[in-house]
């Protein structure tokens, strides 16, 4: 599973002309999910996202997650991010897990956010959206299960 995580002072995502989604001060979270992705991919995900100690603290110091600052996610499925432009230059996207599977992941990532406390708002899976950000720093993580284990 992998996860770009960008700090926001705003984001929002549409569908058309109506907003699926939007948040203030939080994280814009782009997920993307393969093919080989367990419960453990999702847990480390999950985890590492809500603890990410990417705020500034009264220091100016990032110490501080969203958790600690009681700021929004704003979770946008985005399965390009296993696109593979290595062997030309139209990416194959072989190793995205197929949208069923991966929609149940994503589903299953913001209920846990969602259990752990924090608003959640979300993009529409399968749909084609326009997202828009304020990237507050700016500060953009990149995760990856993969690369944990």
């Amino acid at each position: 599973m992998r996860a770009v995580v960008q700090r926001v002072t705003s984001a929002s995502v549409t569908v058309g002309d109506e907003t699926a989604g939007a948040i203030g001060p939080g994280l814009l979270v782009l997920i993307g999910v393969s093919r080989e992705d367990t419960p453990a991919d999702l847990k480390y995900i999950a985890e590492k996202v809500m603890h990410l100690r990417i705020f500034d603290d009264e220091n100016g110091v990032m110490n501080r997650s969203v958790l600690d600052t009681g700021g929004a996610l704003l979770a946008v499925s985005q399965f390009t991010l296993y696109g593979d432009a290595r062997g030309g230059r139209r990416p194959s996207y072989f190793r995205a897990a197929p949208p069923e599977e991966a929609n149940a992941l994503y589903e299953q990532l913001i209920a846990f956010w969602r259990a752990a406390g924090i608003p959640v708002e979300t993009g529409r899976f399968r749909t084609e959206m326009q997202v828009s950000l304020v990237n507050d720093g700016p500060v953009t993580i990149l995760l990856d299960s993969e690369k944990a284990f």
